[in-house]
């Protein structure tokens, strides 16, 4: 090894030359040899994982019909918004549509990560060999394994078979919640109502601050604090957070072991599948949670005495969540990312109270949810997939040489053969004839209340299309600079992004609806009207 220059290879190059025993490791003799015992050698086999096989086809037909699963539960969540937009609660406390966004992004906060922490653990099992390797000249290869408790390194002469054992240091360190322990029932209970405790916690605290983050948001806006309506926000906000968090962590879990089960990636599914439900469940859940509060808002101690219980049952989540380990750190570590990502989707519930009322904005508030949506959608999905890649070739703290780049040439995400290139291009071919589609389902169950200009159409496609544009390639940086802190992307980056898209998606919605105005106006003021026609 001295004097030679050592290369990482891609995991799509790598094939073990040999066989190598993947069963308890022999102890080292005295020259440092080992002698690895037949009944333990296995035929050679490819290193390349479930990830580095997949192709183009095989993620688009995994990603396609879930994403299209969930943009009809999308598109309905648009039309349920439409509908409970005019109910009085929603008409007398304003502040209920800054919430919209914010809790519905919950489900990018908490059950997408859950998903993705779950979909990791089962690529990523503790009894697996996920070895990364290095290339030396003069047929020696280095064998790094760093998702065993061991850390070890092994020296293989390609020539004469020879196995060294170079070191072994054992140590106590565990990937989080990507450890496998799903894998083994012994393990499974624990880990599971571990992980939906944590949620529990997460959704009731968030729940609690973005009601609060709504009140002073709309009195920034307005001007003055209405405390009135103070105690029936917290209530509905706290409730929906904790309900849709139990009912969409249920859904989670039961959907990637399914997938498991009958050989799906579930970072493919899981995502998808959150997106299309939790927009529905959210929803649902506050609009007749909040009715029901503005019912009896007479009432005096309901609100007050509904909140503290469900706050009340916080202690008794986190001892639920101390069962294990991995996700107690997160429990401990993990609220900034939530935290953050609420206030930025609560911006974008303050441009959807803002607009949603006015004239010009007529269907913003049928095409928030899918917008939004689509786009975490999407990169929850891709950010999952980065980070099942990087818990199987790398170990926190180090990026693989081909992935050292913090900020990656834009053509290197989306235009080269790696296999998250690939799925990149795959999710961002899906965002034009996705969201086409889902306009002509809107247009044909809501057609008065949306706009039914081509010019509108043009305008909204794009806008999707820059918006998951943008959320793609931070995607990929995110993930790197993540890593490369030791962090979990897991945890750490979909919360940013899903917050960030639904923050992108309002925004660049509401441009939509004003410049598809501006020029309708101009087009009338110049005697010009463009012609009545439907989205096509």
């Amino acid at each position: 090894m001295d004097g030679t220059e050592t290369r990482q290879r891609r995991p799509e190059e790598l094939v073990l030359p040999h066989t190598l025993s993947t069963g308890r490791l022999p102890t080292v003799s005295g020259d440092g040899l080992l002698c690895v015992p037949e009944s333990q050698r296995v035929a050679s086999k490819p290193l390349g994982t479930e990830l580095s096989r997949e192709t183009t086809l095989s993620i688009g037909l995994q990603v396609t019909v879930p994403f299209m699963f969930a943009g009809l539960g999308l598109s309905w969540a648009g039309i349920l918004l439409n509908y409970f937009q005019h109910w009085p609660v929603f008409v007398e406390i304003k502040d209920l549509l800054t919430l919209v966004p914010p809790l519905v992004g919950l489900k990018g906060n908490l059950e997408m990560t859950l998903a993705s922490r779950l979909s990791t653990a089962l690529h990523c099992p503790v009894n697996m060999f996920e070895p990364v390797l290095w290339e030396q000249d003069g047929g020696l290869l280095i064998i790094a394994n760093p998702g065993k408790s061991y850390s070890s390194q092994i020296l293989i002469n390609c020539t004469t078979r020879t196995v060294f054992w170079t070191s072994a240091r054992k140590q106590a360190v565990r990937r989080e919640a990507n450890t496998g322990q799903i894998d083994d029932p012994r393990d499974q209970h624990r880990v599971i109502s571990s992980n939906l405790a944590l949620i529990q916690v997460q959704a009731t605290v968030v729940g609690l601050l973005a009601a609060v983050a709504a009140l002073l948001l709309g009195a920034v806006s307005r001007g003055e604090l209405d405390f009135a309506k103070m105690e029936l926000l917290c209530a509905s906000s706290v409730i929906t957070a904790f309900l849709a968090a139990f009912a969409l962590g249920i859904l989670m879990v039961c959907i990637v072991i399914g997938a498991r089960k009958f050989g799906v990636n579930p970072d493919n599914i899981a995502t998808p599948i959150a997106a299309s439900l939790g927009d529905l469940i959210t929803l649902s859940i506050l609009a007749f949670i909040s009715s029901f509060f503005y019912k009896h808002k007479d009432s005096r101690y309901l609100t007050p005495l509904v909140s503290i219980g469900f706050m009340a049952l916080t202690p008794v989540w986190v001892l639920i969540a101390k069962q294990n380990p991995p996700t107690m750190k997160i429990l401990k570590s993990g609220w900034f990312p939530i935290i953050l990502a609420m206030m930025i989707s609560s911006f974008g519930g303050l441009i959807l109270n803002k607009t949603i009322s006015k004239e010009q904005y007529k269907g913003m508030a049928v095409f928030t949810p899918i917008i939004c949506g689509v786009g975490g959608n999407l990169v929850a999905i891709q950010t999952s997939r980065i980070s099942t890649y990087l818990h199987m070739w790398s170990t926190p703290g180090v990026l693989p040489l081909w992935m050292k780049k913090f900020w990656p040439n834009p053509c290197s995400t989306f235009c080269t053969s790696e296999i998250n290139s690939m799925s990149a291009r795959v999710l961002l071919f899906l965002v034009i004839p996705g969201h086409l589609i889902f306009f002509i389902i809107i247009y044909m169950v809501e057609g008065h209340a949306v706009p039914n200009s081509k010019t509108f159409v043009v305008f909204y496609l794009l806008a999707g299309l820059i918006q998951v544009t943008i959320l793609l390639y931070l995607a990929e940086v995110m993930a790197r600079l993540m890593w490369h802190q030791a962090l979990d992307p897991d945890n750490h980056c979909i919360p940013y992004l899903t917050g960030l898209g639904d923050l992108l998606g309002t925004g660049l919605l509401a441009l939509c609806f004003l410049i598809s105005w501006l020029l309708r106006s101009k087009a009338e003021l110049d005697g010009i009207s463009e012609p009545v026609s439907g989205p096509l």
